[in-house]
């Protein structure tokens, strides 16, 4: 399997209306944050269907990416062969996989620690 990195407008893309994550200004306001102090890191996922290009993971990103006056970002297409139903899936497991993670308390206290005064 291989990934292919395009970098297009930021209007290229159309967020997905029936992204089950909602993003609150304070969640946009930290993507943003990061975006600022480090870039663009990962690609947002996105489906083709015709001529529309739809955001399927990465639908913040995006937003932020947007408030931030960016004209570009960089996107990974999913193979053409997927369906509306296998999107969606992965759109669900992007978002959910991350929340079923749990912190070790100890190691983020130490590094946040490390980072007092960064930024």
């Amino acid at each position: 399997m291989s990934l292919t990195l395009e970098t297009v407008p930021v209007g290229a893309g159309a967020l997905d209306p029936a992204n089950a994550r909602k993003h609150g200004t304070r969640n946009l306001d930290a993507i943003a944050g990061s975006l600022r102090q480090f870039g663009q890191r990962r690609p947002l996922v996105c489906r083709r269907a015709g001529s529309e290009t739809m955001v399927i993971a990465g639908n913040g990103t995006l937003e932020a990416a947007r408030s931030l006056g960016w004209t570009e970002v960089v996107i990974t297409v999913v193979p053409d062969d997927w369906t509306s139903e296998q999107a969606k899936a992965y759109a669900l497991a992007d978002n959910r996989t991350a929340e079923l993670a749990t912190w070790d308390e100890a190691v983020l206290a130490q590094q946040l620690g490390d980072l007092d005064g960064l930024g």
